[in-house]
């Protein structure tokens, strides 16, 4: 392929046309003349360039080894100081091994690549012939590009290309082992009383009038191990309203008592808790984006992002009095995302 890129702009621009011995000439569009780069010209700049090229390459070959160097090999041992060494060393990793890569393409690109700007018309491909000229020009593109003649830039760019990506894989694995089932389950169990968060209080039928709401959580969940984890599932909302005005559906006659119902917290659409009740409307509102919630239809959504109600925890009174589970929740609880897949 040919241009007018060494003079001056002309009125018409030369194509070949591979493959088929000839050229097509037609009307400058307004390329501007090429300038030549040092690096075109002196053989001494172009093998410079080269060596930069090949150095930001192994400066970011040199980054993802010193991020797996700070995470496997700085031990923790409780002391924030230990702890921010290893935070800024890892940092300080993963920025050179992106940073050396991305600013060496561009380095590459800026000194070395061809730089003339060119324009070709645009032919549909229809046949062999026209894809084998397609694969001809790619051919072309990569002598242009020099990677087959220069060694050095593309082992030191594979080398930092295969490296890079480690690290993101290093991070990932912290993030523990695929949570299987764990979301679709709580701390609720059959016969687990409803206690008062967080002191843990047992609530009785009788505590719960008319128009009050408590903050409930499991019994025992204060002593267990992974409290904090267990009470972000668990949290539930609980009310006690005219049975006449609850409509429950088939199936879910018997999940509240004497008008006392058990909703979960935790809000269907991000996971924020929805902690605000309205007395006179019987709603349930989520704070953050105002996702509303209507007790009487079994929280149904009536307003706002959430996609699905509030699930229901079934309850009933034990021979105490004391309101119990009588099951873990029959739906997962928290943001829709968790049962998608």
């Amino acid at each position: 392929m040919a241009d007018n890129s060494h003079g001056s702009p002309d009125t018409s621009v030369t194509v070949a046309t591979p493959g088929q011995g000839g050229v097509d000439t037609f009307t400058n569009p307004g390329l501007p003349p090429h300038r030549p780069r040092l690096a075109d010209t002196d053989p001494r700049a172009e093998k410079r360039a080269e060596r930069q090229v090949a150095l930001l390459f192994f400066i970011s070959v040199l980054g993802t080894l010193l991020f797996f160097f700070a995470y496997f090999f700085i031990p923790l041992n409780d002391t924030i100081e230990r702890l921010r060494m290893q935070n800024l060393a890892l940092g300080l990793g993963t920025a050179f091994a992106m940073l050396g890569i991305g600013v060496g393409i561009v380095h590459w690109a800026k000194t070395l690549m061809p730089d003339h700007e060119l324009t070709e018309e645009r032919h549909a491909v229809t046949d062999e012939k026209d894809r084998a000229e397609a694969e001809q020009i790619v051919g072309t593109i990569l002598d242009e590009s020099g990677i087959k003649r220069r060694p050095l830039i593309r082992n030191t760019l594979i080398g930092a290309a295969l490296l890079a990506p480690l690290p993101a894989i290093a991070i990932f694995r912290d993030l523990g082992p695929l949570p299987g089932n764990s979301l679709k389950h709580t701390f609720w169990d059959a016969g687990m009383r409803l206690t008062r968060d967080p002191s843990g209080t047992p609530i009785k039928a009788s505590d719960v009038t008319v128009g009050s709401a408590f903050h409930v959580i499991p019994e025992g969940l204060n002593e267990a191990e992974n409290k904090l984890e267990e009470k972000a599932k668990a949290v539930v909302l609980l009310m006690r309203l005219d049975p006449e005005s609850l409509n429950p559906s088939e199936g879910r006659e018997d999940w509240g008592y004497d008008g006392i119902v058990a909703y979960s917290k935790i809000c269907t659409h991000v996971g924020c808790p929805v902690a605000l009740y309205e007395q006179q409307t019987h709603h349930l509102l989520c704070p953050c984006h105002q996702s509303t919630f209507d007790l009487e239809q079994e929280c149904k959504v009536i307003f706002g992002p959430a996609a699905r109600p509030l699930p229901q925890l079934p309850i009933d009174v034990d021979d105490e009095g004391y309101l119990i589970a009588t099951s873990d929740f029959q739906e997962p609880v928290g943001p829709s995302f968790w049962e998608r897949g």
